[in-house]
């Protein structure tokens, strides 16, 4: 019986030093699909890759088909209501909207709409990624109400105090996702605390195309 237990130990002890590898744990647990595509938006939008590969791995684990009760589609979950408004935002002609709305499962239009989404995000709660993340989730008028009732100002970081429990796991889920990217894939590139973006709003939405 006790061998029995020594081999149990032992092979648990394996399982956990081989999973701890991080070529297995970039194959089977972070891997990182897209990554070109992922980086040349993000680059473009100025948001960290690695918050949008861990957006991308929270919202639908990187399934093109993957589709909310909601009606939120693709890899990075976008609603068509949000992919409309950031069309517009983005002076898209109107064959331009047409196109990328029947194709927003397309991983390129969705991440090109999501990685925007979620700089502009960044850009509205001055480089928060708590506040950013919830009003990635759970929209950002809820975030603001929340701020306004709370007294929570753009320095606020307690997760636990997020009202949505949903909201809380997801917030935690993909900041704990970005820190294995970061660790796995090149922590020269990580920034642990990304820049505001609202100086450079204006010039992305009036300068910047696709």
């Amino acid at each position: 019986m006790q061998k029995k237990f020594l081999k149990i130990c032992a092979a648990l002890v394996a399982i956990y030093f081989l999973i701890s590898l991080p070529v297995v744990q970039k194959k089977f647990l972070y891997p990182f699909p897209y990554r070109t595509t992922v980086e040349d938006y993000s680059a473009r939008w100025q948001v960290d890759k690695f918050l949008t590969i861990a957006v991308m791995k929270v919202e639908s684990n990187f399934s093109e088909a993957a589709r909310s009760q909601s009606g939120a589609v693709g890899l990075m979950q976008i609603m068509p209501e949000t992919a409309a408004w950031i069309a517009y935002q983005l002076n898209e002609t109107p064959e331009e909207f047409d196109c990328d709305i029947k194709n927003l499962r397309e991983p390129e239009t969705n991440i090109r709409y999501g990685t925007w989404y979620l700089a502009e995000l960044e850009d509205e709660f001055n480089g928060n990624d708590v506040l950013a993340l919830a009003a990635y989730n759970a929209g950002r008028g809820n975030v603001r109400e929340w701020m306004a009732k709370n007294n929570w100002d753009e320095n606020f970081s307690d997760i636990d105090k997020i009202p949505y429990a949903e909201t809380r796991d997801y917030v935690k889920r993909v900041l704990h996702c970005r820190e294995k990217y970061a660790k796995l894939y090149g922590t020269n590139d990580f920034v642990s605390t990304p820049i505001a973006l609202h100086e450079l709003r204006f010039a992305r939405l009036k300068n910047l195309s696709l």
